[in-house]
């Protein structure tokens, strides 16, 4: 039996066909993958933080949906184990400035939510308990999402979770061997900016959750709301989901 971080899984792969953001491409496809746009009910967006995030993965993602909110109707909570400021600073770098987020909820004690993004960083690869409670809620939240994002090595968290067991998913190219070690279940792949597998959104590091949010953007509302969030952001997109330069840098 295959393993998952060296413990034996007891979790069936779910079933999943992959897809990439082309499967979108007539009109008929958008309405089906996505009511967003039709729906008076606010978009319910969730941001699952610990410390040691990276700040790009959070706020790339969210200047998008920033600007789109100004057109949409979204609601935004940001997540932690406690209500306390959670920085972007890790203790292996005493050095480095960092800046911290004040959460809205606990994981103990969320809203509802339709998307949830999971950003990566140094944080994400320091085991203990704070990260074993975003685990444990990527677990239990993930049946009631419509949507899972994951930045840059948020996807380890995302595969340790067991959601990614059995489907395609992508990492940051440069903690690509310690992040795909996190399981043998996940059907990794080394050369993709961004991967789509059912409900499930998985992107390359850091600088690829601007791409992976326009992407998604693209598929659940429209190619015309996806250009104008970018062009609002001045953000020139990389739109080959299969083709990640940093793959080559770090020799995948």
């Amino acid at each position: 039996m295959r393993t998952r971080n060296g413990i034996t899984n007891q979790l069936s792969p779910s079933s999943s066909t992959a897809f990439s953001p082309s499967s979108y491409n007539t009109a008929k496809e958008l309405r089906l993958h996505s009511t967003m746009a039709d729906q008076s009910a606010p978009l319910r967006i969730g941001v699952a933080l610990y410390p040691g995030f990276q700040a790009l993965d959070v706020f790339g993602p969210l200047d998008c949906l920033n600007t789109l909110s100004k057109e949409e109707n979204f609601t935004l909570a940001l997540l932690s184990s406690s209500l306390e400021p959670v920085s972007t600073s890790s203790p292996q770098f005493p050095n480095a400035i960092g800046q911290s987020v004040v959460p809205t909820h606990t994981y103990a004690a969320p809203p509802e939510l339709d998307v949830l993004l999971v950003p990566g960083g140094v944080g994400a690869r320091e085991p203990g308990p704070l990260i074993e409670e975003v685990v444990t809620f990527i677990r239990d939240v993930y049946p009631s999402l419509r949507y899972l994002i994951t930045v840059c090595t948020g996807s380890g968290l995302a595969a340790c979770a067991g959601v990614l067991d059995g489907k395609r998913a992508t990492t940051n190219k440069r903690a690509w061997h310690d992040t795909t070690a996190l399981s043998n279940l996940v059907k990794w792949q080394p050369h993709a900016r961004w991967v789509v597998d059912g409900n499930i959104w998985t992107s390359s590091g850091v600088s690829a959750g601007i791409d992976v949010t326009l992407a998604w953007i693209e598929a659940a509302f429209s190619a015309e709301t996806a250009k104008d969030v970018a062009d609002r952001i001045e953000y020139s997109r990389w739109e080959d989901p299969d083709l990640d330069p940093f793959a080559e840098l770090y020799g995948l």
